[in-house]
């Protein structure tokens, strides 16, 4: 097997979108000939499904390259083999080898994981280089593995690759994946893993590539259960929107843990003092007490009309059949409908006793005869109407959360006035995880086959109780960074945190190489870790390049406005960060100056509708998990004193940079990020 030059991976080039038009052209006759084939009509119906699913995928392939690298195999099961690597797989001819493999594919693993000390059967892999716009193949860089050569981080393709401006939403990383990323991605389906990841590491791209890689795999199972993905914000979503398309998967569910939970619009709003106790572990238990004391104990025989005819149930049968279904521990719903069933039980052996045929017709006209006594026992009820019932009466409460709550707290979540009903309650996003709470002791929901959970050290106990329960036979990922934790209830380690996800035995990993974020920034960045009280290695950066440049200023508005018009001098994004409040007047100041700005609402960079600024106004608070080329910070002093865990989130802020930071101040730095000062050698 010989090498090849430039101008041959050129043609290749060329041949490989033949073939990805052929199989485009393809998989749309498929669609023609399946509505023919198919031999009844739900067969023909899921069949046009999956061959549209599959043309529409085909046909929206991203105009990116087709492949990004190549194996050279000199021995084992694949000796003489040449395969290239890429996002999809290419089909070649019939009887063919395919052009391109699939970067999920068993053999593509060899990719991530080769090295000098350990080739496995590799000769020589081979990087290849792209400019964009169009799509175009400069050149490549070959490893000799088996001659003991390695570029490592001398390999200039991937390190311009990791280092290319950051226009648009979240791209792939299939052609950079380190082996400690690629072990994550490849995990296997029914392992939950929790990856602590610092800012830049790409515990992100990890997890929606491990969701790509599940759904590959495991097809058949994940189509019948789904995958699931939840970030903190739609922001974020929007901003990772792009990256499962471009590697062929559309069919995940993505959304936020509030959107997940709510049964309606959410209209209210609490307090921290109300929040922080509603998302408390605590309020599962007043919650199971406040729904199972609905279930009263009968007072009396139960007498059932049939005919002229009445069939008697003894009160300590009664009595028997609540209390046997109280004890069973199943869904309220279920131990509903178990009193129903035995209770018609009992009359049905007292009817076949006396000789009568209890059939389909008069075991349902009994069912409705004990409806009434049912009603008493065990009523059903709706868990909007429990959390209700909780929070608008002191009394309720007070039995309910004995030994539980404190009076302080008690108070703290009762509505100052109660609605007429629930049916007019202005419920909050605390509300909702209440209300869920009480719905999953009513039925259990349906659980997805892998939950991967983003930013997931911000979720509180009971947000992790609600994910539980929708992972309770499938598997979760869990990704996140203590250090970044800026609600009242951040995770302060992973151990309780997994434990109320329903998987305490995950495994937990720690990523501490940025190759995101330069060098500058994560050494300021790693200052403030001491002063947040979060047990987290410190990061270290792949990158040498990036710049940092922190500034006092009379005037900020001034100071941004310049700023970011030197940033509109480089290629790539630009974010201007500050505290909620100052960010509005700081954006006016720019749109005066005649700098088109965006926001977070606007639509996302390559939609339909988005707008063509490269600027972008983005809340302090809306900051998590977002990346620009070029971040101007504006006072941190401000985004510290916004919030309890302010200095959490000013180190979001400080590290959301993957090129270049200015921080811009008048007022003094917080002392946690000011370098060490160096001790006078002389003494003076």
């Amino acid at each position: 097997m010989t090498g090849t030059g430039l101008d041959d991976e050129r043609a290749y080039l060329a041949e490989c979108r033949t073939a990805l038009l052929r199989m485009i052209d393809g998989a749309r006759l498929n669609v023609v000939i399946g509505e023919r084939v198919a031999g009844d009509r739900y067969s023909a119906e899921r069949l046009g499904r999956h061959l549209k699913s599959l043309a529409k995928e085909l046909s929206e392939e991203p105009d990116g390259p087709p492949f990004f690298g190549r194996l050279d195999f000199g021995s084992g099961e694949h000796r003489g083999q040449r395969y290239y690597i890429g996002r999809r797989h290419v089909s070649g001819d019939t009887g063919q080898q395919p052009m391109v493999i699939d970067w999920r594919a068993p053999v593509s693993r060899v990719f991530y994981r080769a090295s000098a000390r350990d080739p496995q059967d590799i000769t020589v892999r081979r990087r290849f280089g792209w400019s964009k716009e169009p799509i175009t193949l400069t050149g490549f860089e070959d490893e000799h593995l088996d001659r003991g050569q390695e570029l490592g981080t001398a390999s200039r393709i991937m390190t311009a690759e990791i280092e290319r401006p950051r226009v648009g939403p979240m791209r792939d990383i299939v052609a950079t994946i380190q082996p400690e990323q690629d072990e994550l991605v490849r995990a296997e389906l029914d392992e939950s893993i929790c990856v602590q990841g610092a800012p830049g590491t790409g515990k992100t791209a990890v997890g929606l590539h491990r969701a790509a890689y599940l759904l590959y795999t495991h097809r058949r199972r994940l189509s019948r259960t789904g995958v699931l993905i939840l970030g903190p914000n739609q922001a974020f979503l929007g901003y990772i929107s792009a990256v499962l398309p471009a590697l062929g998967e559309v069919d995940v569910e993505q959304t936020t843990v509030d959107r997940l939970l709510a049964r309606g619009p959410l209209q209210g709003a609490d307090g921290e003092e109300a929040a922080v106790v509603k998302h408390d572990v605590r309020m599962a238990a007043v919650l199971r007490r406040a729904l199972y004391e609905r279930v009263g104990a009968p007072t009396g025989p139960l007498s059932v009309p049939d005919g002229s005819y009445h069939w008697r149930v003894r009160e300590e049968e009664l009595r028997s059949i609540v209390e046997g279904a109280r004890r069973e521990a199943t869904p309220y719903g279920v131990g509903r409908e178990r009193v129903l069933s035995r209770t018609v039980a009992v009359l049905q052996r007292q009817a076949e006793a006396r000789g009568q045929t209890a059939n389909a017709v008069w075991t349902r006209k009994m069912s409705r005869a004990v409806t009434g006594f049912l009603d008493e026992v065990w009523p059903a009820v709706r868990p909007q109407e429990v959390v209700a019932g909780l929070l608008g009466d002191p009394v309720a409460l007070a039995r309910a959360a004995e030994g539980i709550l404190t009076p302080g707290e008690q108070s703290a979540i009762l509505w100052a006035r109660p609605p007429r009903s629930f049916k007019s309650a202005r419920w909050s996003a605390a509300d909702a995880v209440l209300i869920d709470e009480v719905a999953g002791l009513l039925e259990r929901p349906p659980s997805y086959g892998h939950v991967i959970v983003d930013e997931a050290q911000d979720l509180s106990a009971m947000q992790c109780r609600a994910i539980a329960r929708r992972s309770e036979h499938g598997s979760i990922t869990v990704l996140g960074d203590l250090a970044q934790g800026t609600t009242p209830w951040a995770a302060g380690g992973w151990s309780d945190h997994l434990a109320h996800l329903g998987k305490p035995r995950a495994e937990l990993i720690a990523l501490t190489v940025g190759f995101r974020v330069p060098a500058a920034v994560v050494a300021m960045a790693n200052r403030l870790l001491e002063a947040l009280a979060a047990d987290v290695p410190r990061t270290r950066s792949f990158r040498t390049d990036g710049r940092l440049r922190v500034r006092e200023t009379p005037d900020l508005a001034d100071a941004v406005v310049a700023a970011v018009r030197d940033a509109l001098d480089h290629e790539g994004s630009i974010a201007v960060m500050a505290a909620d409040g100052t960010l509005e007047k700081l954006t006016a100041a720019m749109r005066d100056r005649g700098i088109a700005v965006a926001t977070l609402d606007d639509p996302a960079p390559g939609s339909a509708h988005a707008t063509a600024a490269r600027v972008t106004a983005v809340p302090a608070t809306m900051a998590k998990g977002l990346e620009y080329d070029h971040v101007v910070v504006a006072e941190p002093a401000e985004i510290v004193e916004a919030e309890t865990r302010g200095l959490n989130r000013l180190y979001v802020v400080l590290t959301r940079a993957v090129s270049r930071l200015d921080v811009l101040h008048s007022r003094p730095l917080p002392v946690q990020i000011l370098p060490p000062v160096e001790a006078n050698p002389t003494g003076t």
